[in-house]
C-alpha cells in the first residue's frame, strides 16, 4: 500500500485499510499509521472523556456554591450537568476501563473544574454575588456515586 496515500487523503487511506483488513490483505496495510491512528483514538476518547469529566464538575461546583444565583443562570448549570453527565456515564458504559481512568483522573479535573468555576464566577453579572475563591473547596466535595447520579445536582450535605 502506498503510505502517502495517509498524507494525501486520509479517508481514502482509511477506506482502503478497511477494505485491506476485511479481506485480510494485511501484507499491504500502512501499518505504521494505523498504529498512530489507532493511539491517538484512544487518546481523543480519554481527552474527550475528560472534558466532559471537568465541565460536570465545574458546574456541580457552581451549583453547590452559587445555591443563591437567578433560577436563569442556574438553569443552564443544570442543563449542561446533565448533558455531561450522560456522556461520562454513556462513555463509562461502552468503555468499561474508563472506571479505572476515572480514578485516574478524578482530581485532575476537579482542579480544572475548580479553577473553571471560580473563572466564570467572577465574571458574574446583573448584580449576581460573586463568590471568593475560598467558597470553593480545594478537595474533592462529592463521591463518585453522587457525580454520576442523574438525581444529584451539587447539594452537599443534603
Amino acid at each position: 500500500m502506498n503510505n502517502q496515500l495517509y498524507e494525501r487523503d486520509f479517508n481514502v487511506w482509511r477506506e482502503t485499510i478497511i477494505k485491506k483488513i476485511k479481506q485480510q490483505d494485511f501484507n499491504d496495510i500502512d501499518w505504521e499509521h494505523l498504529l498512530l491512528e489507532l493511539e491517538d483514538m484512544g487518546k481523543s476518547e480519554k481527552r474527550s472523556f475528560l472534558s466532559n469529566l471537568t465541565i460536570l464538575i465545574a458546574h456541580l461546583l457552581k451549583l453547590t456554591v452559587q445555591a443563591d444565583a437567578p433560577e436563569m443562570m442556574k438553569g443552564s448549570w443544570y442543563s449542561s450537568v446533565t448533558e455531561n453527565r450522560f456522556r461520562v456515564r454513556k462513555d463509562l458504559e461502552e468503555n468499561p476501563s474508563f472506571k479505572n481512568y476515572l480514578h485516574e483522573v478524578i482530581f485532575i479535573a476537579y482542579a480544572d473544574a475548580r479553577k473553571l468555576a471560580i473563572k466564570e464566577s467572577k465574571n458574574a453579572k446583573f448584580g449576581v454575588r460573586k463568590p471568593d475563591e475560598t467558597e470553593y473547596p480545594l478537595d474533592f466535595p462529592f463521591t463518585l456515586e453522587q457525580l454520576l447520579d442523574e438525581d444529584f445536582y451539587g447539594e452537599l450535605g443534603g
